[in-house]
């Protein structure tokens, strides 16, 4: 028997497709050939900063088990499929397919599909790590697609992993709007949450995308038992094609690398840094925060942005001395703005005392004085007491924030973020797979 790892990735466009659904399609072909999936497929979010990403930034991966004079004909599946569905005409659709034979993933493959999730990985890399482990690439235009498609044979999740049952269209109904039961989704994500996640937003569906591609929904959660019960009891109003049971690391915030300071701080990466806040937080045209922490190595901004909510008033309220760990996406420096970190989160590590001064109370009276002007002491409006030796006196008020992590709401979560529901959680691979698919 042979062991076989098969991954591919940018197939879609944003006009449209889906490499889920292409890796459905094929799940369906080769189940055709009897062969053996030892994993359920693999849905792999990879650096979602980086600019020449694709729609999701998917990556997928299925891993088998064939008797070897099946080999070749797997591979002609897999390749006539993504052929077939990959959307070719747009320009910057580059399929990337590659083929591992092994029981075991090598170490360097690993390491770039760690790396390829953190940071920016070159097609140059790609090849050599191709190279080096003895994988079988292929290409339909440019090479930039096997980067994905070996990152996502790389992945084990050996470490944490969540499910996503993803539910597809007929094609009779690409394009048009979904439609679903809104209260059927309401009543599965009481009965579900927290072992599903990021369904609802303040009354806000979110377990659709909006796009003209072929899938009608997607849960994700903890298990795929949950997600597979949590399917069967929402409504549609339209057919369903087919769905499939993915193995992820969305919600695990697996993008994240802890860096030491800000001079390690480099472009398109996505850290996990501690520093202190050193200047006031400034609203920018379109409703966006920035705030700038520093340590001994230097200072960076920090951005929330106008679609994170009310997670912008968190950042408005820190002040100079604030401990914090931020959470988040490097954004380079152009000529309108510097080395930005967009926040994907915040933990405030230590609260500074925030003092404020207030005018004296008049000792006639009791009420609050006023200014006479600058060295010109205070007035009581209301019994007339005047004093040049009264000052201003300094007290410590209590601060609107807590020493705890705070995140945007789910509407502005990024595939990758672990969701409340999920932290200090994760899960180890499973013994068996539960129902991985169904297609017609």
């Amino acid at each position: 028997m042979t062991f076989l790892h098969i991954g591919f990735d940018d197939t879609d466009s944003p006009l449209g497709g889906c490499t889920t659904y292409l890796c459905a399609k094929i799940v369906e072909k080769l189940s055709s050939l009897n062969v053996t999936f030892i994993d359920y497929p693999l849905l792999i979010r990879l650096n979602p900063n980086v600019p020449f990403r694709t729609r999701g930034n998917a990556a997928l991966c299925l891993r088998i088990k064939i008797k070897e004079d099946l080999e070749e004909a797997v591979k002609q599946i897999v390749l006539e499929e993504i052929k077939r569905g990959a959307n070719l005409s747009f320009r910057n659709t580059n399929p990337g397919i590659v083929f591992y034979e092994g029981e075991k993933i090598p170490p360097a493959l690993k390491k770039l599909s760690i790396k390829t999730m953190q940071d920016i990985v070159t097609v140059k890399e790609a090849l050599k790590t191709a190279e080096t482990v003895g994988a079988e690439i292929h290409t339909l235009k440019s090479t930039r697609g096997i980067i994905g498609a070996l990152a996502a044979i790389g992945s084990l999740l050996e470490n944490d992993h969540t499910y996503e049952i993803l539910t597809y269209r007929i094609p009779e109904n690409y394009g048009k709007p979904r439609k679903l039961d809104f209260a059927s989704i309401k009543n599965m994500n009481s009965a579900t949450s927290p072992n599903t996640f990021c369904n609802i937003d303040d009354g806000r569906i979110l377990i659709t995308p909006h796009g003209p591609d072929p899938i009608l929904y997607g849960i994700r959660g903890e298990t795929a038992e949950i997600v597979y019960a949590a399917h069967n009891m929402v409504i549609s109003l339209e057919p369903i094609e087919r769905w499939i049971i993915f193995r992820s690391n969305q919600g695990t915030d697996m993008h994240l690398r802890l860096i030491k300071n800000i001079s390690q701080v480099r472009p398109y990466a996505s850290v996990i840094l501690d520093g202190e806040v050193c200047g006031k937080p400034k609203t920018i045209p379109g409703g966006h925060i920035i705030v700038q922490i520093k340590d001994s190595t230097g200072k960076i901004d920090c951005a929330a942005y106008e679609p994170t909510g009310p997670f912008r008033e968190v950042i408005k309220h820190l002040i100079p001395g604030d401990q914090v760990r931020v959470y988040g996406g490097v954004r380079p420096a152009s000529s309108l703005h510097p080395l930005t970190i967009n926040l994907e989160k915040i933990e405030i590590l230590k609260l500074a005392p925030l003092f404020v001064k207030s005018n004296p109370k008049c000792t006639m009276c009791g009420k609050s004085m006023t200014s006479m002007g600058k060295n010109k002491g205070f007035k009581c409006k209301k019994c007339g007491l005047k004093s040049s030796i009264f000052e201003k006196s300094t007290l410590e008020v209590p601060r609107p924030l807590s020493e705890k992590l705070y995140l945007p709401p789910p509407r502005a979560h990024r595939h990758l973020t672990r969701p409340k529901e999920r932290i200090g959680k994760s899960s180890k691979k499973p013994e068996t797979m539960f129902i991985p698919w169904h297609y017609p």
